[in-house]
């Protein structure tokens, strides 16, 4: 794969990660939303951009055992903000978004550093 293609390929998967996390916060806001996606991690865009990463073009990359990881951990973090907002306890399911943030930017920074490694070794 090209590094241009890379960079690409990685970029959809940022675009997949950051549209969770508006899909999420527009949920905790009160507005209504498919919870399928939100809730597990093999519907949303970006479980389905890991799996055929995994078992694809970058199952050698060693790294995408904890991107996996980390996005599962954003999910069980988000179940549990949308069951708070579900159960009429909006602003404790708010104030808890800085968790899913703080994982969210472990993962931002995981994808960057995959498509670094990535992108260096093609150059080479």
């Amino acid at each position: 794969m090209s590094p241009e293609a890379i960079k690409q390929d990685f970029e959809s998967a940022l675009i997949k990660h950051f549209s969770f996390k508006a899909r999420l916060r527009s949920f905790l806001h009160g507005n209504g939303t498919e919870e399928g996606p939100l809730r597990d991690p093999e519907q949303c865009g970006l479980g389905v951009w890991i799996k055929e990463r995994r078992e694809g073009a970058y199952r050698n990359l060693p790294e995408m055992s904890e991107l996996d990881q980390q996005h599962r951990l954003i999910h069980k973090q988000a179940n549990r903000l949308m069951d708070l907002h579900l159960a009429n306890r909006g602003e404790e399911a708010l104030a808890g978004f800085g968790e899913v943030q703080a994982l969210a930017d472990t993962l931002t920074t995981l994808l960057q550093t995959m498509e670094a490694k990535l992108r260096t070794a093609g150059a080479q």
